[in-house]
């Protein structure tokens, strides 16, 4: 390889690493949430403000309902949340105690009350999220089990073994056009690269060899979720690793990828 490409892609890395730096400021989305609202009666209410807070960072989104009724917030980090509706000649709404996990797609309905602007219903106690748009069968692995359970070499996919059904593959395509961290693993009998890997909502399937591009150190990884059985089409795989990053970290697709271009273009 020549000085001027190896040049060029140590510039293109940086250039994404930087743009990665820039986005962290912004919380990247891997759950989503969406309802309809009515009336006592089943009516549907247009117009309604609904607003999603983060309690624990105090991120706010803010919506209304559309000519059918519906409002959604497809870009939610994971996180505890409150969910509010409001609108003209009905009693405001509240309900708190929301847990969205990684990978969540929740429906919440929510019918109004008649009443002025001073009253309001809240529901305070945690509500069990059911999902209705998926039927695979997940199983998340939270911050705490990343940090406490021991993990040789911090490699956190390790922990994908803990869940049973699992089995490393032979090392196939993995070797020195891979990152050294990569790793052939079969989930529910699925072929060892045939698993789909997303951080933060994008992609992190590494393109030549199905493998998993590098996976966040236990303390930039918030949690994330094993999904097999009838997976998503949008996967595109038998089995599906959906991961969130820790905030306030730089473990996003993007820093990842030019972390692991950088790398391959060492090895040339």
């Amino acid at each position: 390889m020549t000085q001027m490409s190896r040049s060029t892609l140590a510039f293109l890395a940086l250039s994404i690493l930087f743009f990665a730096l820039q986005l962290n400021a912004q919380t990247t989305a891997v759950a989503s949430v969406d309802g309809i609202i009515t009336d006592s009666t089943g009516n549907i209410i247009v117009k309604a403000q609904v607003t999603m807070t983060e309690t624990a960072k105090g991120l706010i989104r803010m919506t209304v309902t559309n000519s059918e009724g519906s409002y959604t917030f497809p870009n939610l980090p994971v996180g505890p949340y409150r969910l509010e509706v409001r609108s003209p000649g009905f009693k405001d709404y509240i309900q708190s105690g929301l847990v969205l996990q990684v990978g969540n797609n929740i429906q919440i309905n929510v019918a109004m009350e008649v009443g002025s602007l001073s009253e309001r219903i809240a529901v305070t106690a945690a509500s069990n999220l059911v999902e209705t748009k998926e039927n695979s069968i997940s199983v998340v692995i939270d911050s705490q089990r990343i940090n406490e359970l021991p993990l040789n070499g911090r490699q956190a996919t390790q922990l994908i073994m803990s869940l049973g059904a699992a089995a490393y593959g032979d090392s196939g395509d993995t070797g020195s056009k891979t990152f050294y961290s990569s790793t052939r693993i079969s989930v529910a009998g699925g072929q060892s690269n045939g698993t789909a890997y997303l951080l933060d909502g994008g992609d992190n399937t590494d393109a030549m060899s199905n493998v998993n591009l590098p996976f966040p150190f236990p303390d930039a990884l918030q949690e994330f979720s094993v999904e097999t059985s009838t997976v998503s089409p949008l996967r595109c795989r038998c089995t599906s690793i959906v991961a969130a990053a820790a905030a306030g970290t730089v473990a996003s697709a993007a820093a990842i990828a030019s972390r692991t271009w950088a790398h391959r273009a060492a090895k040339r």
